[in-house]
């Protein structure tokens, strides 16, 4: 069959799988138990002998078809749904790690990863962050029990970008596991495979979901990494196919053993709402575009982080390796200018918490997502008490401007 363009097969993934009477969305399946007529079917599905479903916690009809959507989407070999972005992040990483084990992770990390990773040190898994807009300071990193390597594509919400393609040289080099949290540029502009990278996490909630209606998280194996090189592999995992280990230790550990487990609903929703991706990036990018230009002449603002910017430190790597840049900017406002007036005099964009909604959305990011990080912290990921974080939506721009210009006059 003649291989079909990202939207083309995205549109029409679940009616490729075949799905009851002909639909062309794959339907919403409730059920939480599944019978069988023969009881020795059900015990060769629990054993992994043969393919069906047992129980809802681990799987569902309508979370497989979106599982298969993202997987497609990413080039992988196989993909395994979460309740949320940080479901799917906790749940890898404690599936695949140990006690005395080391991971390496980009500095610039959202807030509640960030927190997540505090606690798996807690835990006895041992956490170095580095600057990883530069490969020299994630080798510096490395010890002799580092097992992993995570960094995100567009850090929130400075937007560094990762030194991706020579981290992934440097984790192919080590036999080390690289995982990229691709949310912030969906696999619509980005494609984490092309750098080496060995698993990567999706927040569904976020660009993919894009309307804010249901929340979810997806890792997916780019079948890169060879499984059969990583001691933590239980033996009940080690299948016939050895690139498939870690992931089958992801649903068993991860999905099954904490129960992190998608919702078909939200499955659903977020599968529909993923038909759009390409046309949403492609009108929120231009948006963030035409904004970030706006803010970086504005009397008021002292600084403007978009790659898109010629400005940007790692502008050219973003031109290199990204479709666009994005649909998240933040700003430093000088003194003087308080960040909470500033957003009360806009009309169309809404303070909120979220991002990747078709809806452009701002946060006062120092006292709200990363106020629990500590004055210390934030300063290390340079994050002012000033800065306004937006994730920028696909309204009609001139009404965006008109936000921007009302803010300014103030």
């Amino acid at each position: 069959m003649t291989k079909k363009g990202f939207s083309t097969t995205n549109l029409h993934s679940d009616r490729k799988d075949n799905p009851e009477h002909g639909v062309l969305h794959k339907a919403i399946h409730p059920s939480v138990a599944y019978g069988y007529e023969d009881s020795r079917h059900l015990a060769e599905v629990f054993q992994g002998k043969r393919p069906g479903y047992n129980y809802g916690r681990q799987l569902n009809p309508t979370v497989t078809a979106l599982q298969n959507r993202i997987t497609a989407m990413e080039d992988g070999i196989a993909s395994i749904a979460f309740a949320t972005g940080m479901g799917a992040i906790a749940s890898t990483m404690l599936s695949l790690l140990r006690q005395g084990d080391h991971i390496v992770s980009s500095a610039f990390l959202f807030g509640n990863t960030n927190s997540l990773f505090g606690t798996f040190q807690n835990l006895g898994i041992e956490v170095t962050f580095a600057d990883a807009t530069e490969v020299c300071n994630v080798e510096q990193a490395i010890q002799s029990n580092t097992r992993l390597v995570f960094v995100e594509t567009i850090a929130n919400p400075v937007t560094q970008i990762a030194d991706l393609e020579a981290i992934g040289e440097l984790c192919q080099s080590k036999k080390l596991i690289y995982c990229v949290d691709n949310t912030m540029t969906s696999p619509h502009l980005f494609l984490p495979k092309t750098v080496g990278a060995s698993l990567v996490i999706n927040s569904l909630t976020k660009y993919i979901g894009g309307h804010g209606n249901a929340l979810g998280g997806i890792v997916t194996d780019s079948g890169l990494y060879d499984w059969s090189q990583f001691n933590n592999i239980n033996d009940t995992c080690k299948n016939d196919k050895p690139a498939l280990w870690g992931i089958t230790q992801i649903k068993k550990k991860g999905l099954r053993d904490m129960g992190a487990s998608l919702g078909p609903e939200a499955a659903h929703h977020l599968a529909v709402g993923s038909e759009t991706l390409p046309m949403r990036m492609h009108q929120a990018c231009a948006n963030a575009q035409v904004l970030a230009e706006f803010c970086a002449q504005a009397d008021q603002v002292k600084q403007v982080y978009y790659p898109g910017l010629k400005s940007h430190p790692q502008h050219r790597r973003a031109q290199q390796l990204f479709k666009n840049f994005g649909a998240i900017f933040s700003i430093d406002l000088i003194a003087g200018v308080d960040c909470f007036e500033f957003l009360n005099a806009m009309e169309t964009i809404v303070a909120s918490s979220n991002l990747g909604d078709t809806r452009t959305l701002a946060i006062p990011v120092a006292h709200t997502i990363y106020h629990e990080m500590g004055a210390e912290r934030r300063t290390s990921m340079g994050i002012a008490d000033s800065m306004i974080r937006f994730s920028v939506g696909i309204e009609d721009i001139d009404d965006l401007l008109a936000d921007f210009q009302r803010a300014v006059s103030l």
